[in-house]
């Protein structure tokens, strides 16, 4: 699971704006927003690089909180 569609939210851009500067269709980037498609680390990095967000922002961690 990735948290790109809360990074976006929190900074206010469009889909279709992250899909142009990627190179990718608006329906791919949908896909990867929600959470239908996993983006590959390499198009991960790309998207962490547009937004200007660590890597580690956009992935959502499996590990539940252990207290």
């Amino acid at each position: 699971m990735n948290r790109i569609k809360e990074v976006l939210d929190r900074k206010g851009i469009k889909q279709t704006w992250l899909a142009e500067q990627l190179g990718k269709s608006y329906n791919m980037v949908n896909s990867y927003v929600q959470n239908r498609q996993q983006p590959r680390l390499e198009v991960l990095n790309d998207i962490a690089k547009i937004l200007d967000v660590d890597v580690v922002e956009l992935i959502e961690s499996s590990k539940k909180n252990e207290k």
